[in-house]
């Protein structure tokens, strides 16, 4: 790939850019193949091993060579989330402001889908904090929930709605990440096709999206809270100019975080307010183009935090008692249901679940158990892969390689035999893919249909 494939005009765009060198830009994209990298899930730990650390990331690898994550069943059991490196640096600013923070924190993944800095945040957080994922695109949302649950954890909740929607919600959370969507110069060399969408023009619609969707999202941070901004686009426009209109619309302090030299990452400065921005290029670090940066709200936009709500739910003794011996330590956690199933989510969720009940679409709370029939629960998908399943609760079926993908291929199990009855908790290597009922003569496979393995064979 030579220069003059870039779009028009693109690289003498670039030429003023903080750490752009045209040369060994275009040099880096003219390798075809990107790295490839891994994040693990520290709540799952397994056998999956990497190649190199990710410098900023402490559960990032990358891989020397790129295996079919469609057929390694500890993928699906979401022992590890495949995530481009550089996106990861979001762990490292998240880490650094932690510091500030004793109490539990409410952090907001505002266009999160399809859930890979979600999967980050909430490898970050303790029980006690609260993850709110939204995606703004309906048909973005089943996979965010998807990755959500493979990651295991009961203190998420997914959410779809327009980020003017969050403006209503005063003071309410502690970080906000707005990954914004942008031109995606930073995905050439992983996806060339990006290049045909990219034009000064688009760059500038881009800005003003982004202007509008801070500035909607930008009541529901709180005092003392921190914004994290960042784009897959290389352009100023979209980058450190987003950063001096924020600091001059807003009380926004921008915030330094500390880096390695020897990570390759380039340190910006904004034009007017001097902000501190943090550029990736493929030619300086081993990853995508990636544009991050961190801010510190330095007013009030007034709470709702403690905002009272009316509980419409009348609590269930009697079913709450038949569900709770499915859940480990389950005095922890608050119980509710929808329609007919019985979810759960940490008990010091419950009032921030009632807040968000009113504002918002939600897609996904906490985790979902199943369906009570008549004293038995049948279990949810969702409450296989969770954290929080009380296993001893359920027989448990360990599978080799070849019969985790049958079952996640939702065919027969070739040489399995079982004398026993009822569901049972189907695992590869110690890690549940899901639940099947095995019955005298037979397996019946309740795997997900919308999220099997459409391949049949490993190519």
């Amino acid at each position: 790939m030579s220069d003059h494939l870039f779009p028009q005009n693109f690289l003498q765009k670039l030429s003023g850019s903080p750490g752009f060198n045209a040369e060994n830009f275009t040099e880096a994209h003219q390798i075809p193949i990107s790295p490839t990298s891994i994040r693990l899930n520290p709540f799952k730990p397994s056998t999956i091993k990497g190649d190199q650390p990710v410098p900023w990331c402490a559960d990032g690898y990358y891989l020397d060579t790129r295996p079919s994550f469609t057929f390694d069943p500890l993928f699906h059991a979401g022992c590890y989330y495949v995530q481009e490196a550089s996106s990861m640096f979001i762990d490292h600013i998240l880490k650094h402001i932690q510091q500030t923070h004793s109490d539990s924190i409410k952090v907001l993944d505002l266009c999160a889908a399809p859930g890979g800095k979600s999967t980050l945040i909430n490898s970050a957080l303790k029980s006690n904090d609260l993850l709110v994922a939204n995606e703004i695109i309906k048909t973005r949302v089943p996979v965010l929930s998807d990755n959500l649950n493979r990651w295991g954890t009961s203190n998420s909740i997914v959410t779809n709605n327009d980020p003017k929607d969050f403006g209503r919600l005063k003071g309410f959370f502690d970080i906000i990440l707005v990954d914004a969507p942008c031109s995606g110069s930073g995905m050439f060399r992983k996806d060339p096709a990006a290049m045909d969408e990219w034009s000064e023009g688009n760059v500038n619609l881009c800005h003003q999206r982004q202007e509008r969707i801070l500035a909607d999202v930008y009541p529901a941070l709180k005092e003392d809270g921190y914004l994290i901004y960042s784009t897959c686009s290389y352009s100023m426009e979209e980058n450190e100019d987003i950063l001096d209109w924020l600091c001059t619309e807003f009380e926004l302090e921008s915030t330094r975080i500390p880096i390695d030299s020897e990570w390759g990452i380039v340190e910006s400065q904004s034009t007017q307010k001097q902000a501190w921005g943090y550029r990736f290029y493929p030619d300086k670090v081993k990853g995508e183009g990636l544009f991050a940066a961190c801010l510190q709200k330095k007013e009030s936009s007034g709470e709702v935090s403690n905002t009272k709500y009316k509980d419409h739910q009348k609590a269930n003794f009697k079913e709450i008692d038949l569900v709770k011996p499915y859940i480990k330590e389950p005095d922890n956690y608050y119980y509710f249901k929808i329609n007919d199933d019985w979810l759960a989510i940490d008990r010091e969720h419950r009032h921030s679940l009632g807040v968000l009940q009113q504002y918002f679409y939600l897609k996904k709370s906490g985790v979902r158990m199943g369906k009570l029939a008549g004293r038995d629960l049948i279990p949810d998908h969702e409450l296989a892969l969770s954290l929080i399943v009380n296993k001893d609760r359920f027989l448990q079926t360990e599978l080799t390689k070849d019969q985790a993908i049958q079952y996640l291929q939702r065919a027969d199990i070739t040489g399995l035999d079982t004398t026993d009855k009822g569901w049972s908790l189907m695992n590869f290597e110690g890690h549940a893919l899901g639940w099947a009922k095995l019955l005298p003569n037979r397996i019946n496979n309740y795997y997900p249909k919308e999220i099997r393995i459409f391949s049949k064979a490993e190519s």
